[in-house]
């Protein structure tokens, strides 16, 4: 599989969301999905402290084991984690790491993002936290997820030279969901930093399971809480569009759905998350569609024309 710079690590052009380990999987079916993600290319895993509450750390470094050294691995912190524990406090940096080491059974973490912004902390705060334990080994580089383009801006400018600061940020981002690319990619590039986009498909919509008009399959995330902002008519008429337009290339919509944001020049890893190791590996063979530009320009044609959807509802 094709690898790509963050920062100094190298990743894989597909990387694996773990946040079903723990949640929607339990410790058996998180081994299958791992061993079938690793042999499939992907090195990439992505995490976070809050996902199962500590169980996906958890379930993620007992199922590595051995090929630890195989994998690139990136976990994040600051949502809650019980009472007092949220945030991005220097304290709180350095009890979350050192808790996410535990869990993952390592000792380093080689990408360590920011879960959101934390109004209470100012940034360079948080950043001197990330640059000790980087000092320490137990870091190698640290990002951010859910931040704006002008709190991007506020870090870097908070970043001392020769400091460590942001590589990468991790947004919401997909064929349907293209708000990033009204500021935050822009900063992204006038920064030199990478975006890892999440939700890339959709929370499922992109998938290939979903049709205008027909019924959603059972045990979907349609029929679920995800369901209301993203499985509505307007979507789902766009969804149509654009698996024709796989189809009519001999292509299935989720690898559009990869392989569009791999062709993004911000983009060096798509996070995929699986419940099977048959999804595992489908996730991993989708980002292999290299589209021209004039593909590129049609995709844009489908879903642009839908400013609402395009654009502006999440």
């Amino acid at each position: 599989m094709e690898k790509r710079k963050i920062g100094s690590l190298e990743v894989s052009v597909v990387g694996l969301g773990c946040n079903n380990f723990g949640w929607r999987i339990g410790p058996d079916e998180t081994k299958a999905v791992l061993a079938a993600s690793l042999d499939s290319g992907v090195n990439l895993l992505d995490t976070a402290d809050m996902y199962g509450t500590g169980q996906s750390e958890e379930y993620l470094g007992d199922a590595l084991g051995k090929r630890r050294k195989e994998v690139v691995l990136c976990t994040k912190f600051g949502f809650e984690m019980g009472a007092g524990k949220a945030g991005a406090s220097p304290k709180y940096v350095r009890e979350a790491a050192e808790a996410s080491l535990r869990r993952l059974n390592t000792d380093y973490i080689d990408l360590y993002l920011i879960h959101r912004p934390d109004p209470q902390t100012p940034i360079a705060e948080t950043l001197g936290a990330l640059n000790e334990l980087a000092s320490e080994g137990k870091v190698r580089e640290v990002g951010c997820s859910n931040f704006s383009a002008a709190q991007l801006a506020e870090a870097a400018a908070a970043t001392p030279a020769g400091a460590r600061g942001f590589v990468t940020i991790q947004n919401e981002y997909s064929l349907v969901k293209r708000t990033a690319e009204e500021d935050v990619i822009p900063e992204c590039k006038r920064l030199g930093i990478s975006f890892i986009p999440y939700f890339p498909l959709a929370n499922g919509l992109l998938s290939g399971k979903y049709r205008l008009g027909e019924p959603f399959p059972e045990n979907s995330r349609g029929k679920d809480e995800w369901g209301p902002k993203v499985f509505d008519p307007a979507y789902l008429n766009v969804v149509g569009q654009l698996a024709a337009f796989a189809e009519q290339r001999g292509r299935t919509l989720l690898e559009l759905a990869v392989s569009w944001l791999a062709c993004q020049d911000t983009v060096p890893s798509v996070i995929a998350g699986a419940r099977t190791p048959e999804q595992a590996r489908a996730n991993a063979a989708a980002g292999s569609w290299k589209l021209s530009p004039q593909e590129m320009g049609e995709v844009d044609a489908i879903t642009l024309q839908h400013e609402t959807v395009g654009r502006s509802v999440g």
